[in-house]
């Protein structure tokens, strides 16, 4: 569970941390758009795809900030997809949104079986007109890894992965194809620069490598010196760095130091989307904006579940916003009594109470009211 307040001497450690693993030597780098085969991506930032959280609502909020160069959806289970549309059923909920919302956007699927990833794809291109297909060799998940026997199990077959590329980059030309990894498998298998080059091989425009093995999951620091050294593997694809990019200063320091093209950010928008606006200026060099007010994290944070609503009805999408206002909470003083609450709403009118008086404000805790229904 994090803690209700943020640690200084911590967060700057994990910088200094990130700082040191990269390459003192490299030149200071200037921010640049890069390109993803025909799709621009400016600023050079990327909003990671994540099961169960970047849907529609999320990336609503998001766009109205700005600073992301490439949103991406929650990743897409093919083999489910091609299930689903051989039946004419609806397509799944990761899809919601993605016909109408701005461009550029990726979808990011995966399985593995080249087959149906490739109809899969061009069904994406064809039906939705997405900018980019994403696929996904990351994931350590285990329902995904040792029950599918997709996402980073797959690390462990490079020529499995070539093959599957592809199939996938031939099946949606003129649409470009990228793929995100791991460092490998293990510690003891990090075989992360020879699958950069089959990918790069097999016609991939872009690659994204997470700093952590398979077996590392989220635990411990992702490693950007391993992932600086796959950037002289690659000869032509633009490579985007992912991991603990949990700050302006982290992301710029990344990006400056090291040799990606881009850097990607995941689990420290959940609960700050404007983070993206934040490194967008540190990049540029201007002032890095503050964080909003309490009181407008308050109000965003039941626009967001106004967004929700609309999809997914009062219930499921309240359910869905209880783990939204955990990560909007983190690192605020007071927030552990609002997460203990908020964790236990289960309707729209009792998520708004709880928001409403324990949702820190600013200069002060929350209120505390034990005759609140929460229910």
């Amino acid at each position: 569970m994090p803690s209700d307040a943020t640690d200084p001497v911590r967060d700057a450690g994990r910088t200094a941390l990130l700082d040191t693993q990269l390459d003192a030597g490299r030149p200071v780098r200037e921010a640049a758009a890069f390109r993803i085969g025909s799709v621009t991506v400016d600023p050079p930032i990327l909003q990671a795809p994540m099961a169960g959280f970047t849907n529609y609502a999320f990336r609503r909020i998001v766009r109205q900030f700005g600073g992301v160069g490439l949103q991406a959806t929650e990743m897409v289970n093919a083999r489910r997809f091609a299930w689903r549309d051989a039946r004419a059923a609806e397509h799944p909920d990761r899809l919601w949104g993605v016909r109408d919302e701005p461009r550029p956007l990726a979808v990011q699927i995966w399985d593995n079986d080249a087959d149906i990833m490739a109809r899969v794809a061009r069904r994406l291109v064809d039906e939705y007109q997405i900018s980019v297909v994403d696929i996904n060799f990351g994931c350590p998940v285990r329902k995904v890894t040792e029950k599918a026997r997709s996402g980073s199990y797959l690390l462990r077959f490079p020529d499995r992965i070539g093959r599957i590329v592809e199939r996938v980059v031939h099946a949606c030309d003129p649409v470009p194809v990228t793929a995100k990894i791991r460092l490998g498998c293990t510690r003891d298998t990090i075989n992360a620069c020879e699958v950069a080059r089959v990918i790069e091989q097999s016609g991939a425009a872009a690659l994204t490598v997470h700093g952590r093995t398979a077996e590392d999951f989220f635990r411990g620091k992702a490693d950007w010196h391993q992932i600086a050294r796959i950037k002289d593997h690659l000869q032509k694809i633009p490579l985007i760095g992912n991991g603990d990019l949990d700050s302006a200063e982290s992301a710029v320091g990344a990006y400056r130091q090291c040799a990606v093209d881009g850097i990607m950010i995941g689990r420290a928008a959940l609960g700050r989307p404007w983070i993206f606006r934040q490194v967008a200026a540190g990049l540029r060099g201007d002032p890095v904006p503050p964080d909003p007010s309490l009181e407008d994290q308050r109000a965003l944070l039941l626009e967001h579940h106004r967004h929700a609503i609309d999809r997914f009805g009062p219930t499921r999408a309240t359910f869905l916003m209880r783990k939204y206002a955990c990560s909007y909470a983190q690192g605020i003083r007071g927030a552990r009594l609002f997460r203990t609450h908020a964790a236990q709403v289960t309707t729209p009118d009792g998520f708004v109470a709880v928001v409403d008086a324990y949702f820190p404000r600013d200069g002060s805790a929350p209120s505390v009211r034990p005759d609140l229904h929460t229910t």
